[in-house]
């Protein structure tokens, strides 16, 4: 924004070398036509280290949200590595349910969550690269 003074500077040094002065009426309007317009060059010039201030402010608290968010899903990946789940279609409802192979009975069943119909979890794919257990 440094030449947007730089222009307000040289109508400035303009009007005063011209011999624009108050004492007619365009003067006077043309004076403070330039004395307005270096307030907004200092208006804008404001704004232009506000708007940087906040550029550095938002990329830090970014790298905070990074630096958390590998904190989180890193630990979420461990966690998934310790459970052992199934993605399972309900066949009454079609609601998509991930079981905990823990919450499984002996015959292999669990209610749908969604439906409350009870389900018969197909174990007989496990190990297979098509399996939809994890």
């Amino acid at each position: 924004m440094d030449y947007i003074q730089e222009k307000v500077a040289y109508l400035k040094g303009l009007s005063e070398g011209l011999g624009i002065n108050e004492s007619t009426n365009e003067g006077k309007v043309l004076l403070h036509i330039v004395d307005i317009l270096d307030d907004i060059s200092e208006a804008l010039d404001g704004l232009t280290e506000a708007q940087n201030d906040l550029e550095e402010y938002v990329e830090v608290i970014d790298e905070d949200l990074s630096d958390l968010e590998d904190d989180v899903y890193d630990d979420m990946d461990e966690l998934d590595d310790e459970i052992d789940f199934c993605e399972i279609e309900c066949p009454e409802c079609g609601e998509v349910v991930y079981v905990d192979m823990e919450m499984l009975d002996e015959d292999n069943k669990i209610t749908c969550p969604n439906c409350e119909e009870e389900m018969e979890i197909d174990l007989s794919c496990c190990g297979d690269e098509d399996c939809e257990c994890h």
